[in-house]
């Protein structure tokens, strides 16, 4: 099982989450033992063709200079339009 990583960003205040995914970007949250969850984003191109590779990938998630080994927990799609609507990473 191959570590895929990716760089993530946290959440803009004020914008809602439509705001984000028009704007490219895929809310997403991470939460795990000993930290509070923080709310992040991640650019929604460079999530679909790291996930299509592999959806059982463990993630190596970089957010500023640190450094996070996650698992998604629970993937939100629409099924209509096969749009990422949310990512919730829990930390191992």
């Amino acid at each position: 099982m191959a570590n895929t990583k990716l760089k993530v960003e946290l959440r803009e205040e004020g914008k809602n989450p439509r705001q984000l995914r028009s704007a490219g970007i895929l809310p997403a949250s991470l939460y795990g033992k000993g930290f509070d969850a923080k709310n992040i984003q991640i650019n929604t191109h460079e999530f679909e063709m790291a996930y299509r590779q592999n959806k059982d990938n463990v993630w190596e998630l970089n957010l500023n200079k640190e450094k996070f080994t996650a698992k998604i927990q629970e993937l939100q799609v629409n099924y209509a339009t096969n749009e990422y609507l949310n990512v919730e990473f829990m930390a191992v």
